[in-house]
């Protein structure tokens, strides 16, 4: 089973977090993104864009925080942090 976390920050507190649960087939990618998108969809956020430090992060740590600059609209939050816990 592959979980993802998803939690919002606003000044060191966690705002809001939850966890996506997939069992498809898909590949690790795929399913990292379908997670993404349900979260942002949950939380009405658009989706952020995945700039070259967020991916160098994400394979170093399997985790990666969204800050301002990944989003087109402005967010009202400090950063949006993904988290893989489960594979």
């Amino acid at each position: 089973m592959f979980r993802l976390w998803g939690k919002i920050w606003t000044d060191n507190h966690m705002m809001k977090d939850t966890v996506i649960c997939n069992d498809t087939d898909d590949t690790r990618t795929h399913k990292i993104f379908q997670s993404l998108e349900e979260i942002c969809y949950l939380w009405d956020l658009s989706k952020p864009i995945w700039l070259d430090n967020n991916i160098m992060d994400f394979k170093r740590h399997d985790k990666t925080r969204f800050t301002s600059d990944n989003f087109i609209e402005t967010i009202d939050f400090d950063y949006l942090e993904i988290e893989v816990i489960e594979e």
